[in-house]
Order: structure tokens, then C-alpha cells, then sequence
């Protein structure tokens, strides 16, 4: 797969996720064979106004080529002058604009979704980016903002004529959030008009769901989002689908425990045991997701304060499922 000048092992992406997708889940999903990672959302203006927080979001793992930086905002010269900063603290491989998030905190100010009410003012956004750096842009977006203005064939088009390398469609509107179904007829018909490549996102939760997607949309690409919380192994295991026709099973429970504490101690090394653990609280639970009988331990792992506490957690849980 090739987008502009970077080339991709792969068909599948992990979807920009604000608050989840962090330098350690990043590399954990790169080790189960994502084929690009795209870092959490930074607004630009952060980034023009040296926000001290901020770069530390743009921090790429050992290794974590070819990657993506996310940026949002709405003035083309901030937007410009933040993916340039971006490009340089980060070294990603490509810079990707936001333009489907639909948290009113993003989109009430006018980035995010709200762009897609305003095509000629994004068209604008990714011109300025696009001339800003020197890796490929790229450009992720929704259905539109609502059933009654459903742009999404037309933005498509003007991504692509505004300098846009790839694109990566999300098939609900800003006004369904992430309610509903996914609707892949409308990845297929911006496929069908578009020569970049696509990627389909959306309701993709299984490996047969990539089969899927990729069937009912005729997409380059799948980007997975939530269907990778708690199963890194989702792309590892529809990599191996779509080679072979061959699914693997998932991996024995203590396996999949072991891989939930080396995310947190990877976590835990990047930006302290105390933000660690208080994010290892929803992480580590998504990794019991598909356990059943564990229900008891998770009022435990919400009160986690300490690696020690965790790695003593993650012995009981493996003895409980051994137990049966």
C-alpha cells in the first residue's frame, strides 16, 4: 500500500483515538501488526502557542515508522504552522487532519466535524498543511454533519483536488456520534470517486469485519478503532485472515493478561506511574472484555494506584480463568 511517497506493510491502521491511542498502546498495536499508527489528536493551536503539554502527544515509539501525527484546528495558517511543528517534534512519516471528530468541545469551535459544514474553509486547511511539509497529508472525515446535509462524495473531491494523499472515511454522521450502524455504502460511493486511497472506519470489531468492510466498501485500507481496545491482536489476526482465509483464535487468556501489564509498564515508563495507572484502570478492563466470570475484579482494577498492585492483580486473574 502506498500513500504519496510512504510505503505500508499493510492494509490496516490504528484510528487516531483521543485519550487511548498513547505512545504505549501505539506500540503494542505496531507489535500485533498494525501497518500504521496515527498519534492522539494535538491541537494547533497548542502548538503555535508552545503549550508544554502538548508534544509530549507527538512522542513515537521505538521504531513506530511509517506513523502518522494528528492535528485539528480551522485557521489554515495555524494549521500550517502546527503541522510543520508536528512534523518536526514528532518525525512522523505523514501528517493527518482531523475533520471528523464529533465532541462538541472540538467541533462547537469549529474544528473537527464542523469542518464538513464548511468545504471551502477545509479545502483551505489542507492546502495550507500541504505546502507546510514535506511528507504526505492526509485527511479523516465523516458522513457529513447530520442526515440532511450529507456531504461526504463531494468532500471526498475536494480533499483530493486540495492536495490530500489519502483519506480515511467514518461512515456515520457528526449528529450519531458513534450510535447506529456504520453506513459502508457510503465509504464504497466516495471509493468510486476518488483515484487516492481510501480507508473504511467503522463497526469493524472482529477480524471477519475487516472481510467484510473491505468487500461492501472496496476500500485500500480499514481503520480500527474501538475494535481494538482491550485486542491488539485484531490486526495480526485479519492479516493472517486476508492471507490465508485462515482466522486465528485469540491468544490464551494469560497471554492477553501479560500483554495488558507490559502496555501499562510501557505507559508507566513514558509518562510516569501515576497517570499510568490511573489510565491502566479502563485499559486493563477492556482487556477482560471477552472473559466472562471476572466481574468482581474489576472494582479492583478502578482503584489501582501502583505497578505492584497490578502485577499482583494480573496473577490472581490469570489463577481465577486457570481455576475455571
Amino acid at each position: 500500500m502506498q500513500i504519496g511517497s510512504v510505503s505500508l506493510a499493510g492494509r490496516l491502521v490504528l484510528a487516531p483515538m483521543a485519550g487511548v491511542t498513547d505512545r504505549a498502546f501505539r506500540q503494542v498495536c505496531r507489535e500485533h501488526g498494525a501497518a500504521l499508527t496515527v498519534t492522539e489528536m494535538v491541537s494547533t493551536k497548542a502548538l503555535c502557542y508552545q503549550d508544554k503539554k502538548t508534544p509530549a502527544l507527538l512522542a513515537l515509539g521505538e521504531g513506530e515508522h511509517p506513523a502518522a501525527a494528528q492535528i485539528f484546528g480551522h485557521e489554515p495558517e495555524t494549521m500550517a504552522e502546527g503541522a510543520r511543528i508536528a512534523r518536526a517534534v514528532s518525525g512522523c512519516d505523514m501528517i493527518d487532519i482531523n475533520m471528523g471528530c464529533p465532541a462538541p468541545k472540538i467541533a462547537g469551535n469549529g474544528d473537527g466535524s464542523a469542518l464538513m459544514r464548511d468545504p471551502a474553509l477545509a479545502a483551505r486547511v489542507i492546502e495550507a498543511v500541504a505546502c507546510a511539509v514535506d511528507v504526505p497529508v492526509t485527511v479523516k472525515f465523516r458522513k457529513g454533519w447530520d442526515e440532511q446535509s450529507q456531504n461526504y462524495v463531494e468532500f471526498a473531491r475536494m480533499a483530493e483536488q486540495a492536495g490530500a494523499a489519502a483519506i480515511a472515511v467514518h461512515g456515520r454522521t457528526r449528529a450519531q456520534q458513534y450510535s447506529g450502524a456504520a453506513d459502508w455504502e457510503a465509504i464504497r460511493a466516495v471509493k468510486q470517486a476518488v483515484s487516492i486511497p481510501v480507508a473504511s472506519n467503522g463497526d469493524v470489531a472482529e477480524p471477519e469485519d475487516v472481510l467484510r468492510i473491505l468487500d461492501a466498501t472496496g476500500a485500500d485500507m480499514v481503520m480500527i478503532g474501538r475494535g481494538a481496545l482491550g485486542d491488539p491482536w485484531i490486526f495480526e489476526r485479519a492479516n493472517a485472515l486476508l492471507a490465508t482465509g485462515v482466522c486465528p483464535p485469540l491468544p490464551p487468556f494469560a497471554e492477553r493478561i501479560d500483554t495488558a501489564v507490559r502496555q501499562i509498564e510501557l505507559a508507566a515508563a513514558y509518562k510516569g506511574e501515576r497517570v499510568a495507572m490511573l489510565e491502566a484502570r479502563r485499559h486493563v478492563n477492556c482487556y477482560l472484555k471477552r472473559q466472562s466470570g471476572l466481574k468482581a475484579f474489576k472494582t479492583r482494577i478502578c482503584a489501582l494506584e501502583r505497578l505492584e498492585e497490578l502485577y499482583h492483580l494480573a496473577e490472581e486473574l490469570k489463577q481465577t480463568v486457570q481455576d475455571g
